[in-house]
C-alpha cells in the first residue's frame, strides 16, 4: 500500500530503526533519534563470493524528510528507476556525481591556471612569458578566478574580456581570450574539464588592430634621438642611459637586453650569446658586438661586473632593471609613445639596413632573431650569414655614430622596396 502524508506525520521513533514502505522499492527509514531517511531498494547484476553471476540488492539514499517531501522522494525514485532501465547503477552514478562536484569545487579557474603556468615553466618558456601569464591570472581573478572551471560558460568568458574591448584595448581583449583558451585546453587534457568555451567565441571580439611599435625612421631624426640619449640625466644613471645607448647598436628586443647577464657575454671574442630560454623563438641567439658595443659593455663591467646582471635594478642587484625603464626614459627625453619606443630600435635597424642595399635580407632577419619556419633552412642560415652579420654590426654602429655626430647623411641608392619588419 502506498505511503501517505498522514502516516508519515503520525510515525513515532522506536528503540530500533523501522521502515515505512511506499511503492516500487521506496521506503522511509525512521530512526530512534526521530530522523527520517528516504531510501530506495533495488537490485542490479553482480557476482557472489565465488564469482558467479547473481542479482545483488542495494540501497540508494534519496534525502531526509521533511526537506525532501513524499512527492519529491517519488520523483527521485522514478529517476533512479529510469537509470536502472538504461543499465546505470544509480548509487554508483550518485557517488560519481558527488566526486565530480568535489573535484569541480576544488578546481577553480585560478587553481587550474596556476597549474597551467607551472607546466609552462617546466616546459622552459621564457621568464617574461611566465610573468605575463601570471599577470593574466591576477587580471581574471575577480571575474573567473574563484569559479569552478567546469561551470564556466561562453557568456562568462565574454563578460570577462568585453571590458577591455570596450576600453578600445583590442589587443588586451584578444590576448586574454587566448590565455583563457590555453587554460581550458590544459584542463581538458588533464580531465578537469570537458569543453573549451572560447571555441564558441570565435569572431565575437572586434578584429585585432595590428600592433606597430612606434619608431623614428628618418635618419636625421635618428641622429637627434641618439644625441638626446647621450644627454639623459634621469633616474637610474648610469645604467638606464647605457642600456639606451647600447640598444640601437645590438637592436635586440628590450627584454633581452634588460635581462642580459655577464655570463652570456664574451668581450674578448666580441660575442653575446642569449640563451634559448630568454628568446621569443626559443632558440639561442648569438649577437656579434661592434667596437662601440664592446666599449659600452666594458663601461658597465666596471660598475656591475661583479654581479649577475649587466643592468641591475637600482633597488636590488638581484634583479634586472624593470621592463618599462627604457620606455620611461624615452618619455622623459620628450619622445611620446606614438613617436618612439625601446622596441622601435628594431624597426629602425630593419628599415635602414634594408634600405642601404648593402646586406642580404637573410642576414638582417638573422640579426633580428626572426625565426625561420623551415628548420633545415634556419640551421643553414644561422651559419651561412655569420661573417656578413659581423661586418654588418660594425657598419651599422659606424653609421649610427655618423648620424649622432650630425654628419652629412648620404642618400642610399634606390633599391627594390622590401618594407620594414613589423615582427617582434
Amino acid at each position: 500500500m502506498a505511503l501517505s502524508i498522514t502516516t508519515i506525520r503520525n510515525a513515532k521513533p522506536k528503540a530500533k530503526p523501522y521502515k515505512l514502505a511506499d511503492e516500487k522499492g521506496l521506503f522511509l527509514l525512521v530512526q530512534p533519534s526521530g530522523g527520517m531517511l528516504w531510501r530506495m531498494k533495488y537490485r542490479v547484476d553482480g557476482r557472489d563470493s565465488d564469482g558467479n553471476p547473481k542479482r545483488v540488492e542495494k540501497k540508494l539514499g534519496l534525502g531526509t524528510y521533511p526537506e525532501v517531501s513524499l512527492k519529491d522522494a517519488r520523483e527521485r525514485r522514478d529517476e533512479a528507476r529510469r537509470q536502472l532501465a538504461n543499465g546505470i547503477d544509480p548509487a554508483e552514478q550518485k557517488r560519481r556525481d558527488v566526486l565530480a562536484s568535489r573535484v569541480s569545487a576544488a578546481n577553480t579557474f585560478a587553481s587550474v591556471a596556476e597549474a597551467y603556468v607551472a607546466k609552462n615553466e617546466r616546459d622552459g618558456l621564457a621568464a617574461n612569458t611566465i610573468v605575463k601569464r601570471r599577470w593574466f591570472i591576477r587580471l581574471l581573478q575577480k571575474s573567473l578566478g574563484h569559479r569552478p572551471i567546469t561551470e564556466i560558460q561562453p557568456f562568462d568568458v565574454l563578460a570577462a574580456v568585453r571590458p577591455f574591448e570596450a576600453a578600445k584595448n583590442d589587443e588586451k581583449a584578444h590576448r586574454t581570450l587566448q590565455f583563457i583558451g590555453g587554460v581550458f585546453r590544459f584542463a581538458i587534457a588533464n580531465q578537469l574539464a570537458t569543453s573549451d568555451p572560447t571555441r564558441d567565441l570565435r569572431g565575437a571580439l572586434a578584429k585585432r588592430k595590428p600592433k606597430h611599435h612606434a619608431a623614428i625612421l628618418e635618419p636625421r631624426r635618428v641622429g637627434e634621438l641618439l644625441r638626446a640619449i647621450d644627454e639623459y640625466e634621469g633616474q637610474g644613471l648610469p645604467t638606464t642611459r647605457t642600456a639606451l645607448q647600447l640598444l640601437p647598436y645590438v637592436f635586440v628586443r628590450p627584454g633581452e637586453l634588460q635581462r642580459a647577464e655577464w655570463a652570456e657575454i664574451d668581450l674578448d671574442a666580441a660575442v653575446w650569446r642569449i640563451p634559448a630560454a630568454r628568446m621569443k623563438g626559443r632558440q639561442e641567439h648569438v649577437v656579434p658586438l661592434s667596437r662601440q658595443a664592446v666599449a659600452l659593455f666594458k663601461y658597465m663591467q666596471a660598475i656591475t661586473g661583479d654581479g649577475r646582471y649587466v643592468f641591475p635594478s637600482i633597488r636590488t642587484p638581484l634583479k634586472p632593471i624593470s621592463e618599462n625603464t627604457m620606455n620611461a626614459a624615452l618619455r622623459r627625453l620628450g619622445f611620446t609613445k606614438d613617436e618612439m619606443t625601446a622596441h622601435g630600435f628594431r624597426a629602425v635597424a630593419s628599415t635602414l639596413l634594408n634600405e642601404s642595399g648593402k646586406w642580404s635580407p637573410d642576414a638582417i632577419e638573422r640579426a633580428l632573431a626572426h625565426k625561420d619556419k623551415d628548420s633545415i633552412r634556419a640551421a643553414y642560415h644561422r651559419g651561412a650569414h655569420w661573417q656578413e652579420r659581423v661586418e654588418m654590426a660594425q657598419w651599422w654602429a659606424d653609421y649610427l655614430d655618423a648620424l649622432r655626430s650630425g654628419a652629412e647623411v648620404l642618400q642610399f641608392p634606390q633599391t627594390k622596396k622590401r618594407g620594414r619588419s613589423t615582427r617582434g
